[in-house]
């Protein structure tokens, strides 16, 4: 039995971390190459429309719209798709504001399904759980990099004739089935995020394999301007849409993100996949369900403790872990996105209970503790750690050092 870190024992984790760098030559020659155009906007510029034509080949999808943020994306994407006051659009209770943001200044109302325990992610049932009337769409979060599962969500969208938002913020090159999450939905939406997979400092990414939506999604991005002339009162702006266009400076650094992007998600769904193998069969230790026919890119990695296989409460695996050398942390968000005080208090612009009061909703919506019971479960047993695709073989095998040696402990304490 080996004697804990955290009670004078030697580290598990005895290396320096595996470190790189993420950006180099290659956004130096892009960025170089947007300033030589003496043009930073979109739309006169070659590296925004360049990073366009890029990404949808990637993803084999027909058009692409390029945006400020993800948020910005998800955002475009629900306009295009028409959503408005008075409408419902459900999304995952586990995740960033991002997701929700867009629907609320749509003034439409965000509907919270549950998720499934293992995958974190949203099912076709937890969906229709929540489908009413005023249902528009659905964004559904592929968290952390694992897909849900599409098939049964895009036959229950059909069904009832909701618009699918696949929500891919922390998963590029996930793959559901063999197709790329992202390309599967309405509209696939990414985000350049210094903190995602790839970066351009912020930005964002909207695909779709519709004409209609691809024009509407990219007025929508650009304070409703018909820019590809299409409609002789093209200079009429028909309804207010924001100013979320993507510079040419983002654009640059993304196109030369671009190329690195296979690579650093084929070595976490690697690291992500050894851990998972390695943790499996530690007692109370539950490692994120990845379907045999899916594949993760594991954005982060979270597993669940269940403290009484355990030995142990999660708060303690985590202390003793990170006394070990693995930072980590218990849960992932503090609680779910509905126990914010916007949704508590229903105030989702300030001074008024807009949009929940709307006229055009009609009816009352209650956002309480108990609404989604499994997610609060996941965020209350969880425990989260960071990947990166420079950790080392040692990195990885450190890490699993650390497990087995926590658990053990413990469960000599049992």
């Amino acid at each position: 039995m080996e004697k804990l870190a955290l009670h004078g024992g030697e580290k598990a984790k005895k290396s320096e971390w595996g470190t790189g760098k993420r950006f180099g030559e290659p956004e130096l020659q892009q960025l170089k190459e947007a300033l030589d155009q003496e043009t930073l906007f979109y739309w006169f510029g070659n590296k925004v429309k360049a990073l366009c034509e890029k990404f949808k080949t990637m993803y084999g999808s027909k058009y692409c719209v390029a945006t400020s943020s993800g948020t910005a994306s998800i955002h475009v994407a629900l306009g295009a798709a028409g959503v408005t006051e008075g409408d419902e659009v459900i999304v995952s209770p586990i995740t960033d504001m991002g997701s929700v943001i867009g629907i609320l200044y749509q003034n439409a109302i965000p509907v919270f399904a549950d998720l499934d325990p293992h995958t974190y992610n949203m099912t076709a049932e937890t969906i229709e759980a929540c489908i009413s009337e005023k249902t528009k769409a659905v964004v559904v979060v592929h968290l952390a990099g694992n897909p849900a599962e599409m098939d049964e969500i895009m036959a229950l969208a059909k069904k009832h004739n909701i618009t699918v938002v696949e929500d891919c913020a922390q998963s590029y090159e996930c793959f559901y089935k063999g197709r790329k999450a992202g390309s599967i939905g309405d509209f696939g939406c990414f985000s350049l995020n210094d903190f995602k997979h790839i970066s351009a400092g912020d930005g964002g990414m909207v695909l779709t394999n519709d004409e209609e939506s691809f024009y509407t999604a990219a007025g929508f991005a650009d304070k409703n301007y018909d820019r590809y002339q299409r409609d002789v009162h093209a200079s009429e702006i028909p309804f207010i849409a924001p100013n979320y266009r993507m510079n040419e400076l983002t654009g640059a650094v993304g196109l030369a993100q671009l190329d690195r992007v296979e690579g650093i998600c084929a070595r976490r769904n690697e690291i992500g996949m050894r851990l998972t193998e390695a943790l499996k069969d530690l007692p109370g230790v539950y490692p994120p369900e990845v379907k045999d026919y899916n594949k993760s890119s594991y954005w982060f990695y979270m597993l669940r403790i269940d403290e009484k296989e355990a030995g142990c409460t999660r708060e303690e695996f985590s202390e003793a872990l990170a006394a070990e050398g693995i930072p980590n942390q218990p849960g992932y968000i503090p609680f779910c996105v509905y126990m914010n005080k916007l949704f508590l208090e229903k105030t989702g612009y300030m001074g008024t209970h807009a949009p929940f009061d709307s006229k055009y909703y009609g009816k009352e919506i209650e956002y309480k503790a108990g609404l989604c019971p499994n997610a609060e479960e996941i965020l209350n047993t969880a425990i989260r750690f960071g990947i990166s695709e420079f950790f080392t073989d040692t990195d990885v095998e450190e890490i699993i050092h650390a497990f087995r040696k926590v658990s053990a402990y413990f469960q000599s304490k049992k």
